[in-house]
């Protein structure tokens, strides 16, 4: 199979946000607890972080990590994250129907955070608690100094304000299994009241609002349209979720989810436009994808387990064991936001440490690389700079999904200071090469081609703590300097990344 991809200087989308590669960290199975925090594993350093999470973590290069949730931060109280740790109250999380031991706070997390070289991204609870205790709690974390929140920092131990910049207004409010669920109308006008009153103490802070946690929801896409019209010019992004099944066991369906995925975040944009000039406003609003993951491979277990247990504290929940083909997905998915990277400037993906995670943990053991690792890593390291607008010329398929899905899912990103060109490429046809002729314009000559390449013969094939390296990258052969930019042979259900030196 054959196909055509021509990359032009002129042609760009957007300089990409870094924060398009972050992450996520819960209060939600193992995720914290004997996840990145297990005071007596061997690892753990004298604040009870595990030191190899913590280099996994930086491996990734991930710029931000959304923190404490997801479900559990609509019951959530922070003040119960603060002060000495034999006086912190244990609570119920009605999300997840575990307990909270609240051993880790907002003084713990933000430690974690410097040391695993990412910045804070926040949560506000507009659940059961509204807007006094999040202003409160952001005077708590970026207030100076000289009023009772920010002293009581101070008497916690942090002298300094963290400064954090990117609050979230609660999480997925549209979702009737939310802790105070609320209409569109009544959390609209509470998220622009917290957003004014935020606002009031800084005015640089950005700050999203919740749109719909997925397409699918009933109130979509009217949802986004009434949120953002009591919130449009108090806010700067509006946050999305997705999360990607293959229950049926088709590769091909699944593969085609990302077309669900760009249609999502196009029907959204468009609503923006629409409350812009609704709104006769000059702001620009964006999106903040900030969950988004393969999630299924433990999905209905777990609901059942759930509805059973009684409360316990830090379970293995959520812990999908992740496939070689969801390395494909992820790669798509991920493309997804490369060319989208003009209006999705913020993305997440949930979550960091063995919650549907690419990180993950033994309880007083190891730690090792999940499949889906590697191509998050990849995306994250070397998908930084300016994403080109490819011209895609190849052969489809049609899915329930959608129409003519190309069976090339490819982006790429110049890199002007390292001069580079990097390309991300799938190739979704199970049974043929994909032989490419990749045209580069007006970029000069290439000097050096690099190929590495994710690639397995089982699908089904995973990574685990007995065999940690059985999915890995390795060194391709099929990219070659042509004269007038690159050939590329991709095997069949294959991730590449291409780098070329100009």
């Amino acid at each position: 199979m054959k196909a055509r991809v021509t990359a032009h200087s002129r042609y760009t989308i957007s300089e990409i946000d870094n924060r398009l590669y972050g992450s996520f960290l819960e209060h939600l199975g193992r995720a914290v607890y004997t996840g990145i925090y297990e005071p007596d594993h061997p690892q753990a350093d004298d604040s009870g972080m595990r030191r190899d999470v913590i280099d996994l973590v930086r491996e990734l290069d991930t710029p931000i990590c959304r923190y404490p949730g997801g479900n559990f931060v609509s019951a959530y109280n922070w003040e119960d994250g603060i002060g000495p740790k034999e006086n912190r109250p244990t609570r119920l999380d009605l999300a997840w129907r575990t307990s909270e031991s609240n051993q880790v706070g907002i003084h713990e997390f933000a430690d974690w955070a410097e040391k695993a070289n990412t910045e804070m991204m926040l949560a506000l609870n507009l659940g059961s608690r509204g807007l006094d205790e999040a202003r409160a709690f952001v005077e708590y974390v970026n207030h100076p100094g000289g009023s009772y929140w920010s002293d009581l920092r101070k008497k916690n131990g942090r002298a300094d304000p963290w400064g954090v910049k990117l609050w979230c207004l609660g999480n997925e409010m549209d979702g009737p299994w939310q802790i105070g669920h609320k209409s569109a109308l009544e959390y609209g006008r509470l998220a622009n009241e917290t957003a004014k009153a935020l606002r009031s103490f800084d005015k640089s802070l950005e700050l999203v609002v919740c749109g719909s946690s997925h397409s699918e929801m009933p109130s979509y896409p009217q949802w986004e349209a009434t949120v953002l019209e009591q919130t449009y010019d108090q806010v700067d992004y509006i946050s999305l979720h997705m999360y990607f099944e293959n229950y049926e066991k088709n590769t091909a369906e699944f593969l085609a989810l990302p077309e669900k995925l760009d249609r999502y975040i196009g029907t959204v944009s468009g609503v923006i436009d629409y409350v812009k000039s609704k709104s006769r406003s000059k702001r620009d609003v964006k999106i903040s994808f900030d969950e988004w993951n393969v999630w299924y491979h433990e999905r209905k277990n777990d609901a059942k387990r759930m509805a059973e247990w009684d409360w316990p504290h830090a379970p293995a929940l959520l812990e999908d064991i992740y496939t070689f083909e969801d390395v494909l997905q992820v790669g798509c998915i991920l493309n997804t936001f490369i060319r989208r990277s003009d209006v999705v400037r913020i993305a997440c993906i949930a979550q960091l440490v063995n919650v549907i995670a690419p990180i993950m943990t033994v309880p007083g053991g190891t730690s090792w690389r999940q499949t889906i690792f590697y191509p998050f890593k990849f995306a994250s390291t070397l998908g930084r700079g300016t994403a080109l607008n490819l011209d895609v010329d190849c052969p489809t398929y049609d899915a329930a999904v959608a129409a003519n899905v190309s069976y090339l899912d490819i982006s790429g990103v110049h890199d002007a200071a390292s001069g580079t060109l990097t390309f991300f490429a799938v190739n979704r046809n199970g049974t043929e090469h994909l032989d490419i002729d990749l045209a580069i314009e007006r970029f000069g000559s290439p000097k050096s081609v690099e190929h590495t390449i994710l690639k397995h013969d089982d699908l089904e094939a995973r990574n685990t703590a007995e065999e940690p390296n059985k999915v890995v990258p390795k060194q391709g052969d099929g990219a070659k300097i042509t004269a007038g930019g690159l050939s590329l042979s991709l095997p069949p259900y294959s991730y590449s990344v291409v780098r070329v030196q100009m």
